[in-house]
């Protein structure tokens, strides 16, 4: 397949509420949507830089020039036999995950539809199991006003059908919250993500909640730490996830080699794409390591992959994949809604990502649009 065009988006979107966490409350919803055309057919992906570098230091500026002048030109014109090939075309851009994730989701896509497979079905493969029809999800709460509110938030989305609770904590508002939530709903699978927003002498800290029961601590320490998350996790008996320190299979095997951790939240768009989240899939899942999918917000588009991702058979804990409506009150791609009865999302099974993007949606949408297209 050769790519013969590609586009690129940067689109802005409102929340449905504000969404905090120790970076921040985030209010708009901007990323970069990207194309790639072959063949009649187009791969669509997603960028999840925003416009503020707190959970990574790429934001939609700093994409939309290294995909621009870089990542794209190394893209057009090449001929696409199977997603894996865009980490060579990619290969001399150093860093820039968020960037390079976007034109990995779109090769993903567009390969699929030409094999007549769902991108679950294509990710699943290598694997005898094959991709799950359904895959279990939570909520992501940002960080409330009051705990009270707090309070009233969990019992909404519990009323809702989500069966895990992820709370965003930061320094002064952890431990009395996460007694409070425990205290208020005893029986509720029930995790913390701190966001990077600690440091290794906050131990007695996560070691006060030893006693509630908690489903994990995500990312407490430092975003490029996996030495301190080795030094804590004997320290307390809460299970250690981490997030932001997994930039590639190499970080996760140095995380599994030194026991920093019993969980890792993969999210495709921090480790540069699909093709390197399977390969962190497969080195936790050979290790016994709890897995799951994070999010950042994603459109349907972006959801799509996660979800994709998710039904891979070693994830085995609910991930932030929540429905639209969760973020979006008109998305730019079909939306997604809750399997209530089981806390579950149904995996699309269509050829690709599996949605409809709403192009109309889109240009509505649209801050800035560039087209690239071979001679």
């Amino acid at each position: 397949m050769r790519i013969e065009r590609i586009d690129l988006y940067h689109i802005s979107m409102p929340l449905v509420r504000p969404f905090g966490t120790s970076f921040g409350i985030q209010l708009q919803r901007d990323c970069l949507i990207l194309t790639l055309h072959s063949e009649g057919l187009t791969g669509w992906g997603e960028c999840v830089a925003t416009n503020d570098p707190g959970y990574s230091y790429e934001t939609v500026q700093t994409a939309w020039h290294i995909l621009r002048d870089f990542l794209i030109p190394a893209a057009l014109g090449q001929d696409l036999q199977e997603p894996e090939d865009v980490a060579g075309w990619m290969k001399p851009v150093r860093g820039h995950p968020l960037a390079k994730a976007a034109v990995d989701q779109a090769a993903w896509d567009i390969t699929a539809q030409r094999d007549g497979l769902s991108l679950a079905q294509k990710l699943a493969q290598p694997y005898p199991e094959g991709a799950k029809a359904r895959v279990k999800v939570g909520v992501s709460i940002g960080i409330q006003p009051a705990i009270d509110e707090t309070l009233r938030v969990i019992e909404k989305h519990l009323g809702e059908g989500y069966g895990r609770i992820k709370l965003k904590i930061k320094p002064g508002r952890d431990v009395e919250l996460a007694r409070a939530a425990r205290q208020a709903f005893p029986g509720a699978p029930i995790m913390l993500d701190a966001n990077s927003a600690y440091t290794l002498a906050d131990a007695p800290i996560f070691q006060a909640m030893d006693d509630l029961d908690l489903l994990m601590i995500e990312q407490p320490l430092g975003y490029e730490d996996i030495y301190d998350h080795s030094q804590l996790r004997p320290q307390i008996k809460t299970p250690l996830c981490l997030d932001e320190s997994i930039h590639s299979a190499d970080h996760a095997r140095f995380a599994i080699a030194i026991a920093a951790c019993g969980i890792i939240n993969i999210k495709p768009a921090r480790v540069s794409g699909w093709t390197e989240a399977r390969r962190i899939h497969d080195l936790g899942r050979e290790a016994g390591l709890g897995l799951w999918i994070g999010g950042m917000l994603e459109t349907g588009i972006g959801r799509a992959g996660q979800l994709a991702l998710a039904a891979l058979p070693g994830v085995t804990l609910p991930g932030d994949i929540s429905a639209t409506a969760r973020y979006y009150d008109h998305d730019i791609a079909d939306p997604f809604f809750l399997n209530v009865e089981d806390s579950s999302i149904t995996v699309p099974t269509g050829p690709g990502l599996g949605v409809e993007v709403d192009e109309e949606r889109l240009q509505e949408v649209t801050l800035k649009k560039e087209i690239f297209a071979t001679r």
